[in-house]
């Protein structure tokens, strides 16, 4: 039977002066789509940064987002010696480095921001929560979907009663994730690569967040059947929750079947693509298949455009449905639909608001005291630990029971 891990409160001290001083470590793909949401944020200052790649660096030292002009370094090391008071640091470096990463800017006496999946083993998740909460400082796991607008909606509704009980929750995305540019640690799962990781990570965070946090079991099959391709491309996972709810999550990231035909061709990011106007990667042909050198060169391109700061509509990661006592719940390109007993409802819900200013606005609302933060390191160890038991459970062919789960605050954040 699952338990819910026995975490101590954060017991960080709160902030008494703006802006909080951040650095980044990372500035690939997810740290360049936050830079806008830094900017926007009158709370954060970016101060400094630490890239490896020397035109990333110059690049960057040049940027006008925020307030002056953000120095760069070599290593979190160097930063985090010259940079002596950071307020914040952003982790957004590969996933097999995060332990070390975090763990150094814990040490420097710094609150830290996480990219998920958290780390490539549960493990490691966990030792990262105890040394956060040993340097009593604020560890937090983001961005993921569970901040789009739609799902944060979805919560409320529940929360509010209005259509009963939670019952069932599902989410479905089928992409061309395994084609697109990708280092081999990306698909690798014993470094938190594969979709199980690196997009389940999206999908068990909604579920967890949907249905109240407490996973009792998983039971999954994993699939890797592209030999030229290898990694774990597409799972389907069953979650059992302690308070009752059931729940699916499916991903296929082939490249064959679009989850946005089921979306109303509305993208990840909010835009909308008919399927004659897709880019889409799709099992390549044995000429077409890239070296590494070319993959990386074609990764760090897309980098810069591959996360928009805004779109015409809502993001939409796949298809989510959630099932209550009295209705059901899914998302439309700009809102929700509710097909309850007084028929169907449909909520517009504004898009000025990215998920990454509400990775920011949690952060800033915990640091200063206003409310306490949902995606803390706590929660992203029990969404990890969600990713951990369904590779196993694919391996075993058995169900699993989880120990480390966390229940969500009774309160979504605001926007």
């Amino acid at each position: 039977m699952s338990t819910q891990a026995n975490y101590a409160k954060p017991s960080f001290k709160t902030i008494d002066s703006l802006p909080l001083r951040v650095g980044i470590v990372g500035l690939g793909a997810a740290a360049q789509a936050f830079l806008p949401a830094f900017a926007k944020n009158a709370g954060f200052e970016w101060t400094a940064f630490a890239e490896t790649d020397p035109q990333l660096r110059e690049k960057h030292e040049h940027s006008s987002l925020g307030a002056g002009k953000p120095k760069g370094y070599a290593s979190l090391a160097e930063m985090l010696t010259v940079e002596q008071h950071l307020d914040v640091v952003y982790v957004a470096t590969p996933t097999d480095l995060h332990l070390e990463h975090v763990s150094q800017a814990l040490s420097a006496g710094c609150h830290v921001l996480v990219e998920k999946p958290m780390a490539s083993r549960l493990s490691d998740a966990l030792l990262m929560v105890k040394t956060a909460q040993s340097h009593q400082k604020l560890l937090m796991v983001g961005h993921s979907h569970s901040y789009d607008l739609p799902i944060l909606e979805m919560r409320r509704i529940i929360e509010s009663g209005v259509l009963g009980r939670v019952q069932m929750a599902h989410t479905w995305c089928y992409t061309d994730w395994m084609y697109r540019p990708r280092r081999p640690e990306e698909l690798d799962h014993r470094l938190g690569g594969g979709v199980t990781y690196r997009q389940g990570a999206h999908q068990f965070d909604i579920l967890r967040y949907l249905c109240g946090g407490l996973v009792k079991s998983v039971r999954a099959k994993t699939f890797d059947w592209d030999p030229r391709r290898s990694g774990v491309g597409a799972h389907t996972v069953f979650l059992d929750f302690e308070d009752g709810p059931a729940a699916t999550a499916v991903y296929n990231g082939y490249g064959g079947f679009s989850s946005m035909d089921l979306g109303f061709d509305v993208s990840e990011w909010g835009f909308v693509q008919p399927w004659g106007e897709r880019t889409w990667r799709r099992r390549p042909a044995k000429d077409q298949v890239l070296g590494a050198q070319e993959e990386l060169k074609a990764k760090k391109a897309r980098a810069a455009s591959a996360i928009p700061a805004s779109a015409a509509h809502q993001p939409f990661f796949g298809l989510t449905l959630v099932s209550c006592e009295g209705g059901d719940i899914r998302q439309t390109p700009d809102g929700l639909s509710i097909d309850g007993p007084e028929g169907r409802r449909v909520i517009e819900l504004a898009k000025e608001t990215s998920p990454r200013d509400l990775v920011l606005q949690e952060l800033l609302d915990s640091l200063s005291g206003t409310a306490q933060a949902i995606h803390t390191g706590a929660w992203g160890a029990a969404n990890l630990e969600v990713c951990e038991a369904a590779i196993t459970s694919s391996q075993q062919k058995k169900e699993l029971s989880l120990r480390h789960q966390v229940a969500m605050g009774l309160s979504a954040p605001l926007v």
